[in-house]
């Protein structure tokens, strides 16, 4: 608990929660908006692509995609880590942010099932829908957590 201290009263963690600024919290939320929304974007694309929809499309041709998630996914990630650090005593005391946290961790498994697939090209096996599907709801689930953290507070009760 000394440590989550140490991280919340450092005077970046300080001003970005309390200095009002809109490079501060409101500006990091963004940054983790945008990087969780193409995160989901990308990976919602070639889950769908994997589905069945937009056949035309080689699916070896989406192996790119995953590198342009992967950058989306460590501005998420660092953003992320930055709003934990301004609450965290808080948001660790959550039991929604463990569930954020567990579709996180699941969608990213989805997602290099995923990447398997597609790598495997247009013959890939029927497993893969299993995957795009877990992925998808699993991005959802994620996203849906984080979204309910700003309600859900420490015992799970309204914020």
């Amino acid at each position: 608990m000394d440590f989550i201290q140490l991280v919340e009263q450092n005077a970046f963690m300080v001003w970005l929660r309390e200095g009002g600024s809109l490079w501060g919290y409101p500006a990091i939320l963004f940054a983790h908006t945008l990087g969780l929304g193409a995160v989901a974007g990308v990976n919602g694309v070639v889950d769908l692509r994997v589905l069945g929809f937009g056949r035309r499309i080689p699916l070896s041709s989406l192996l790119g995609m995953f590198g342009l998630g992967w950058i989306a996914f460590g501005v998420t990630l660092v953003s992320g880590l930055i709003l934990l650090g301004s609450d965290a005593s808080n948001k660790l005391a959550a039991p929604i942010f463990y569930i954020k946290m567990l579709f996180v961790i699941l969608a990213l498994v989805c997602t290099q099932q995923v990447k398997r697939v597609v790598a495997a090209g247009d013959g890939a096996e029927p497993g893969g829908r299993v995957w795009a599907v877990g992925s998808i709801a699993c991005w959802v689930g994620a996203i849906t957590a984080g979204r309910l953290m700003a309600y859900l507070g420490p015992v799970g009760g309204v914020g």
